[in-house]
């Protein structure tokens, strides 16, 4: 695949990504002929370009997500840890711990509340495995930490990465209705709706990134395709099923033409008490945000309860973006008590195991892990 671009700026490539990224919802069987459908490109194009990119590092992985937080209680989870111990503590989190997903270290100015807390990550654990305070407990005493704070969601109004398409937003672009809030109720699952969800959101490997990559999972799974689609089709019903996206390696630049984004900026807003779900389907419904949630448990970071990222290869794009937010929110009658800005330094962002079985496998091996000194 030595001739074929690989560059995200290539224009044929450029057209793939600004669908495969997040713009193909819920379960297909025939996931690479939907982005085709879309992107106008012919399938055999698609896979061979998503594939060259993912073989050249430009693709992280292609997947087909979860809605996570119908499987399993999370939360954010901001760290206080002594500096000498971050890089250590990040390492820990990435490689130690399957249940963290994203982790991050972040900065902000030294006067907003919570600045301390420089260690951001995601927890994951599985209903009827333990609450995420039990699990952050464990990683507290590995990591040395001196305290954290869970931040869990109470609501969600934006969840799609898409860095190809935000790509030259204007400050202030936003959808024409507010964003939808959806909750965050768990469901519960049959053995056989598991053992397809398990299967279906493990990443393709090159050798998968084929027209019918379901058939071979199906395969994998000691199951026929028609019962393992249509049970994925159920679960898709049931709202645990996300999209079926392309991750791009977003910061650490792969080809010439340099990184995808470069800075991210994880925005806090403190509004009245009572206006939280107006405020977050306010800012949600601003193209340029990744994701945006209504959190709580944040009287350590000035009472916030809306959090929401926006990235961009600039740090003043980033800051204007936040901006028309801040202005469209105080034109939409919703006060800003109090707002902050927290960047991220370094990142690490993986998919967040949710397997019971797992986990209680993982619990026998965290015994066993090194505690950081």
């Amino acid at each position: 695949m030595n001739n074929i671009p690989t560059s995200p700026n290539d224009p044929v490539n450029t057209d793939i990504l600004l669908v495969a990224e997040d713009r193909i919802k819920g379960f297909r069987r025939l996931p690479f002929h939907a982005i085709s459908e879309q992107c106008g490109h012919p399938v055999p194009v698609v896979i061979q370009r998503l594939k060259a990119m993912m073989e050249a590092g430009v693709v992280r992985r292609v997947r087909q997500t979860l809605l996570a937080t119908k499987l399993a209680q999370g939360a954010l989870v901001a760290w206080s840890l002594p500096e000498e111990k971050l890089d250590a503590a990040f390492d820990w989190m990435k490689e130690l711990d399957p249940f963290t997903g994203h982790v991050v270290l972040r900065n902000t100015d030294a006067a907003n509340p919570g600045a301390n807390y420089r260690l951001w990550t995601t927890v994951k654990v599985p209903v009827g495995c333990g609450t995420p305070e039990e699990h952050c407990g464990i990683l507290k005493r590995h990591i040395g930490a001196d305290g954290y704070v869970l931040l869990p969601a109470r609501g969600v109004f934006a969840l799609g990465v898409g860095h190809m398409r935000r790509r030259g937003l204007r400050p202030g672009e936003k959808t024409p209705e507010p964003a939808p809030m959806q909750e965050t109720k768990t469901v519960s699952l049959s053995e056989l709706e598991w053992k397809v969800l398990l299967s279906v959101k493990e990443q393709l490997r090159p050798e998968e990134m084929v027209e019918d990559p379901w058939s071979l999972r199906a395969a994998r799974a000691g199951l026929e395709t028609e019962e393992y689609c249509r049970t994925a089709e159920e679960l898709d019903r049931k709202h645990v099923i996300g999209r079926f996206a392309t991750f791009l390696e977003h910061v650490r630049a792969k080809t010439d033409d340099g990184p995808v984004t470069k800075y991210n900026g994880l925005f806090h807003w403190t509004v009245p008490s009572g206006m939280e779900i107006r405020a977050g389907a306010e800012c949600g419904r601003h193209i340029c945000m990744t994701h945006c949630y209504w959190r709580t448990g944040g009287d350590v970071f000035g009472g916030a309860q809306i959090m929401g990222v926006v990235h961009g290869l600039e740090k003043d794009a980033v800051l204007e973006h936040k901006a028309a937010i801040d202005r469209h929110l105080e034109a939409s009658g919703i006060p800003i008590l109090h707002t902050a800005v927290f960047w991220g330094e370094r990142s690490e962002i993986k998919p967040s195991e949710i397997s019971p079985e797992l986990y209680r496998k993982w619990m026998e091996e965290v015994k066993k892990a090194p505690v950081l000194q």
